[in-house]
């Protein structure tokens, strides 16, 4: 990104503590290429620097060599105006030029430029002249989250594009009928001749200069900056074969009597087929972007709210934190919120994906958007606006879409230069033709045929257009893409490893055996032993609760409570001496647990502590806590084997209890007794086996997330793993893996489908209309349905199963 002028750049610098620290970074930056002068400001933690030619983002990686860090922010602008990939192309190029911009990309499916800048390098009123100084036009767009707005822009192109290629049909039909029916019968052309040539002329006019203007309106002018587009190929195409046409009816003696045709019919219908091309492309690029307009529509456009002891209705958009708010069965939530009173089932389907309505009741945390079952409850709000779940998926959706992928490089080079090149190419032709005796008719319709077939649209739109649909699909089935490049490098993967706790287990340990001792029962035992862990805040203790509260047990009052580090407890539940623990506790207290031997082995085979209980002294009972497998696990294990991949796990456990847990579900590898910190450390091992991609909680597993060729949070949709990794499987079940991984790998699948269309289209048929094997109608027929043959191929995607 050069600067041909100096220029002075001014970045923050975080992790400076001292004078040595200024210094380092200072003496970094002034060694860089072009700059002149650097200097750093310790008590501002910001840099300014001083040079010609100098890039932004040279600066920002010798800060981060230094040891340190530069942060930098994403603006998101609209650009209207855009026509094909070439002109995104060129709004990049504008916007990565200006001084403090580290970055930029413009996505000409969605029509959005996201620059990355240092904080308060760059204003937006710079990034906005830089777009109009390439020929286009910043658009203002509609508040995040607002159903009314979002879409506004492409609703209305579509709806110009329709009336402009209804014009343009209704005007050349006629001559196209005419024109083509003279053929069939001559003597009818030859009568008309005189007078019809006026009327192709009149209509030829309305049609060019008409609906046709956008194309003019545009193309000359990027024409005339050195940088032409596609609407300069239809301009120079049509106005070429409407001249000449114009010049054989006015001064038919400036050229040879054999020239002497005219193309009247040919301007107009190239326009007609154009338009209606762009009228289909955009139609079809609306329905890729429903995901994003199904998503806000899941938000309720009306609340009742309890204000001042009476229960109202207001806008969902004037919803405030704290409001206490009233949903009736079948009702959509609001907004974010926990449940105060009242139980009933939530259907999440279109937040995580989870087909299963859950059941929710006071204390629960419910999201904005999903749907109320059979039960009436009150509820508070937690999160409103761009604060809630539904907004961040929202965001994180455009986000993915706004991406570039890594395949998308090649087609956006050869798009830059493909216009330039196409016009060098209908030059020779014309030459060619005339020069080897083909008359300047030929020539010319020759030479238009080649303005006219080639296609840079159809290139651009193959990436951007699949990768809108994939990510929209994506988030329908709960799996977000937090960036569209996770999309292309999760299709590569060899190796998913994955964490146990809250992964592959439900993430919170619970009661998996309770053997009663002969003369006990088990359902007189629970109560006690609930009782006695009553007091205690160990996982074993709350386990027990939670078995006996699960299954409706009436828990009596405990006292004498005493806890006995690293053996167990003892108290007293109504008048009985209730002891639980290890079996060297049980030893101390002389108790024998031989008769339980043969289950001991079989927890102990199963990766669980067995923890014994005595009554009054007497062996009452063994029992294990442990963290069960997710229901899913076992199916979604056996699903990633069957596409080939290798499965790992990275545990904290002890080896024994991990290889417990894998080995019946078909991990092939166990990395145990892993400290957190030491995670990385075996993503990296493991990253020796090939491409990997990492499934953790996106919390505590973040270091080893951000290590792994592709990081995938798994959580649910309240779950702050969503600002985590490259992929959110929002229902925390993960046979989301399988579904991500599969998705990735389709959507990579259509992409290559549409760059061999794109460029096999323009390599086969463009050397046809240089041999002048192609009419110049038949031409933008062809190029029309390039683009909405890649656009359908995408749309494809939306029937994607997991």
């Amino acid at each position: 990104m050069p600067v041909a002028e100096t220029t002075r750049i001014t970045l923050p610098v975080e992790g400076m503590h001292c004078a040595g620290c200024a210094g380092r970074v200072e003496r970094a930056l002034a060694a860089l290429p072009g700059v002149t002068a650097a200097s750093v400001n310790l008590a501002t933690r910001r840099a300014t620097i001083e040079g010609e030619a100098i890039e932004a983002g040279a600066l920002r990686a010798a800060v981060e060599a230094a040891g340190y860090a530069s942060p930098e922010q994403a603006t998101e602008i609209a650009v209207g105006g855009m026509t094909c990939a070439g002109c995104a192309r060129r709004v990049e190029r504008q916007l990565a030029a200006l001084p403090g911009v580290n970055g930029a990309s413009v996505n000409f499916a969605t029509g959005r430029a996201t620059v990355r800048h240092a904080p308060d390098a760059v204003d937006r009123a710079a990034l906005e002249s830089a777009i109009r100084e390439a020929g286009y036009e910043p658009v203002a767009e509609a508040v995040p989250g607002d159903r009314a707005g979002h879409g506004a822009r492409a609703i209305s192109e579509e709806s110009e594009l329709r009336r402009d290629a209804l014009v343009a049909a209704a005007l050349a039909v006629p001559l196209f009928l005419v024109e083509m029916g003279g053929h069939l019968l001559p003597a009818v052309h030859d009568a008309i001749g005189g007078v019809w040539n006026w009327v192709q002329f009149a209509l030829a006019s309305a049609v060019v200069f008409g609906p046709g203007l956008r194309f003019h309106r545009v193309g000359w002018p990027a024409l005339f900056r050195g940088a032409p587009e596609m609407n300069s190929l239809v301009a120079l195409g049509t106005l070429a074969a409407w001249a000449y046409s114009a010049a054989v009816m006015l001064a038919p003696g400036l050229l040879p009597e054999g020239s002497r045709h005219v193309y009247f019919e040919a301007s107009a219908v190239i326009v007609a087929l154009v338009l209606l091309g762009r009228w289909m492309e955009a139609r079809s690029r609306g329905r890729a972007s429903a995901a994003i307009r199904r998503l806000l529509d899941l938000q309720p456009a009306v609340a009742r709210v309890e204000r001042g002891g009476q229960e109202v209705e207001v806008p969902a958009s004037g919803l405030r934190t704290g409001d206490v708010m009233r949903l009736r069965p079948g009702e959509r939530v609001p907004t974010d919120a926990v449940v105060l009173e009242g139980e009933s089932h939530i259907d999440e389907s279109m937040v995580t994906g989870e087909s299963v309505p859950v059941r929710r009741t006071a204390g629960d945390v419910v999201v904005g958007g999903t749907v109320n079952g059979a039960g009436a409850l009150r509820l508070r709000a937690t999160a409103v606006g761009s604060g809630t779940v539904l907004a961040r998926i929202t965001r994180l959706v455009e986000e993915a879409q706004g991406g570039k992928l890594p395949i998308q490089a090649l087609a956006d080079r050869v798009t830059l230069w493909f216009v330039p090149a196409v016009i060098g190419v209908a030059a020779l032709t014309f030459l060619g033709w005339t020069l080897l005796g083909g008359g300047v008719a030929q020539a010319l319709v020759a030479a238009v045929a080649v303005l006219i077939i080639a296609c840079p649209c159809a290139m651009g739109l193959a990436t951007p257009i699949a990768v809108m649909v994939g990510s929209g699909r994506g988030a329908e089935l709960g799996v977000l893409f937090r960036r569209g490049a996770a999309l292309q490098a999760l299709q590569g993967v060899s190796v998913v490893a994955m964490d146990k706790t809250g992964t592959l287990t439900e993430g919170r340990p619970a009661l998996t055996d309770l053997v009663a001792a002969p003369g006990f029962e088990e359902t007189a035992l629970l109560p006690l032993i609930a009782a006695a862990e009553s007091g205690s805040e160990h996982p074993v203790a709350a386990a027990i609760r939670a078995a006996a509260t699960e299954r409706g047990i009436s828990v009596p009052m405990a006292s004498d409570v005493q806890a006995l580090p690293g053996m167990g407890l003892r108290a007293s539940v109504g008048g009985q001496r209730v002891e639980i623990g290890a079996d060297r506790y049980m030893a101390s207290l002389g108790v024998d647990v031989s008769p339980f031997a043969a289950a001991a082995a079989r927890l102990g085979e199963a990766g669980r502590s067995p923890v014994y209980a005595a009554v009054d002294g007497r062996l009452a009972a063994i029992l294990a806590v442990a963290d069960p497998l997710r229901p899913s696990t076992p199916a979604a294990m056996s699903t990633l084997r069957g596409m080939g991949l290798r499965l790992a796990m990275v545990s904290g456990d002890n080896r024994r209890t991990a290889e417990a847990i894998a080995r019946p579900v078909g991990i092939d590898e166990v990395e145990a007794e892993v400290l957190p910190e030491e995670k990385v450390e075996a993503v990296r091992r493991l990253k020796g086996r090939g491409a990997l991609a990492f499934v953790g909680d996106g919390i505590n597993d973040a270091p080893a997330l951000a290590a792994a060729d592709v990081g995938i949070a798994i959580g649910t949709g309240t779950d702050v793993a969503i600002e985590s990794a490259d992929v959110v499987l929002m229902s925390g079940d993960p046979r989301g893996i399988a579904t991500a991984i599969a998705l990735s790998r389709a959507t990579l699948r259509n992409i290559r489908q549409n760059l061999f269309w794109a460029f096999a289209y323009n390599v086969v048929l463009i050397p046809v209309a240089v041999a002048g094997l192609l009419s110049p109608v038949l031409a933008a027929a062809a190029m029309g349905l390039s683009s909405v043959f890649v656009v359908g191929n995408a749309l494809r995607l939306r029937g994607f199963a997991p």
